[in-house]
């Protein structure tokens, strides 16, 4: 009778926790609920002088509107993986950000406009609303920024250092964060170094450091070049990096930029993470759609 009570026990207990396939785990109303299919996609967008046509003009798309497009493609990527869910699942947000934020105080109210969440009960129309916020308020940020002139350079190092975990990491959802930055790092409130380490990347310093032949690799290696680390454990975090784009006259810059970007992301325990050049958004859209959807 002991064992006939104990068997049935068991059974039970193993029909209470029994998993759904598509990751899900379900129980009582006490239970955990964990559904890794709820993403949490976050936008860093570097406003420093890289998107001045003025400064930086590219005759087949200036970087700015390229940028434009590739937002617009993470929010069709977005709203498709919502879409290809059961609305009762629903619990995914997106949202932008900039380090420092900008003094414009119109560029602020955009990005509020730009933070938006799922759940089960919002209406139809709000995918309306969400896909005419990104087609219109990115490119207003922009032209903002332009107009204005002050580009005082993007904090990415101390984005990742005091903020990422906070804004950018929710421990019940797949967390995404995309960069959109042409690779090189540097702000004057955060430019130091721990020995041979840095927490900035100019071409003056690439240069400098005598990266300029195709050897740099193990000159990286062998002074120990690097960004220095951020953050310890990121474990939880997907970062694709979107929009490299080294200055003329080194062969080797994009290719240098790249490995510091990559050797830091290792060093947080980043575990995937892409990084890609300027390329044209319609190259670049289905990369960003097929990272969106896991697939």
């Amino acid at each position: 009778m002991k064992k006939l009570l104990y068997l049935l026990m068991v059974i039970s207990l193993v029909s209470c926790c029994k998993g759904k396939e598509d990751g899900t785990i379900t129980g009582n109303k006490d239970s955990i609920v964990v559904d890794s299919n709820n993403i949490n996609v976050s936008i860093l967008i570097d406003l420093s002088d890289r998107i001045d046509p003025n400064t930086n003009p590219n005759p087949t798309m200036q970087y700015f509107q390229r940028d434009t497009e590739y937002i617009k493609a993470i929010e069709k990527g977005f709203l498709n993986h919502i879409k290809s869910k059961r609305i009762i699942t629903y619990d995914d947000q997106m949202q932008v950000f900039f380090n420092p934020e900008p003094s414009d105080p119109k560029i602020n109210d955009f990005t509020k406009e730009l933070k938006v969440s799922f759940n089960k009960d919002v209406p139809k129309r709000y995918f309306d609303s969400v896909d005419k916020k990104y087609a219109e308020l990115p490119l207003n940020i922009y032209q903002s920024a332009i107009k204005d002139g002050k580009f005082v350079g993007s904090d990415i190092w101390e984005f990742f250092k005091n903020k990422v975990n906070d804004y950018c990491i929710k421990q019940d959802k797949r967390n995404i964060l995309f960069i959109l930055t042409d690779g090189y790092m540097y702000h004057e409130n955060t430019k130091f170094a721990e020995g041979s380490k840095t927490s900035y990347l100019t071409t003056k310093l690439i240069k400098a450091n005598n990266l300029t032949t195709s050897n740099f690799k193990n000159t990286i290696e062998k002074k120990g070049y690097g960004f220095v680390k951020a953050n310890d454990d990121l474990k939880n975090l997907e970062v694709i990096v979107l929009g490299i784009n080294p200055e003329k006259g080194n062969p080797f810059e994009e290719a240098v930029i790249k490995e510091y970007w990559e050797n830091w992301f290792k060093e947080m325990k980043i575990k995937k993470y892409q990084i890609k050049s300027a390329d044209l958004p319609s190259n670049l859209e289905p990369i960003i759609l097929k990272t969106i959807s896991g697939k």
